[in-house]
Formats: structure tokens, sequence, C-alpha cells
């Protein structure tokens, strides 16, 4: 893709933070882990995992919502590898994928805590 000439106000500090600008196949996949974190049911099903798996059925009746819509966040939030599943027996247990993913979700609540109260 070709890019415009440009020129800048503040060339040296634009040249630093080009420096650090991420590529677009970067920024969309960012954007939908983000996306993904928009939505209260799976914020809600990520905090009920910081502390360890939890099978669906107990994920439901924690959370208040039927299983079928519980399996449905799980396998986007999955898919996105936010979450991670093992299968015993029948039970499938999920628990979040990584470190990350919590520092992640508790650095967002630590900013929101943050905020000023309206």
């Amino acid at each position: 893709m070709d890019h415009p000439i440009v020129s800048f106000l503040y060339e040296e500090r634009a040249r630093e933070n080009q420096a650090h600008l991420v590529d677009e196949a970067t920024a969309y996949g960012l954007a939908e882990t983000f996306q993904a974190l928009a939505d209260p049911s799976r914020v809600r099903l990520i905090s009920a995992l910081l502390n360890g798996e939890l099978c669906v059925y107990d994920l439901a009746a924690l959370l208040g919502m039927s299983q079928s819509a519980v399996s449905h966040q799980l396998r986007l939030l999955r898919n996105l590898h936010l979450v991670k599943n093992r299968k015993t027996g029948r039970t499938v247990f999920y628990s979040l994928d990584d470190e990350h993913i919590r520092d992640l979700f508790q650095r967002g609540l630590e900013h929101y805590k943050h905020r000023p109260t309206s």
C-alpha cells in the first residue's frame, strides 16, 4: 500500500512515536480483543475465572445465565485465545488462557476505579 508523503510539525517527536506505531494487522487483532471485552457478560465471565477454572454449569449458576448463553460467550472468548478449556469426562472446565488476560483485566479494572466519579 502506498502511503502519501507527509510532513510533520514536530518531526522529531512524531518520528519517535512512529517507531512504536503498531501495524494494521496488529491493530485489528488488538481491537478484536478489546471488542470481546466490550460485552458485560464476557467481562463477568473473565472476572469469574480470575481465581481459577470453573465448569460451564457453575459459571451459568454463578452469573445467573443459561448454560447455552455461557457456552456461546466462552466459545467466542476461546476463539480469541482469552480462555482455554480442558475436558474431564463430559465436563468442560474453562480458565483464563494465560496471565496476560488476568493482567489486561486487572489493569482495565484499575483504570475504571481510578476515574473521577460524576
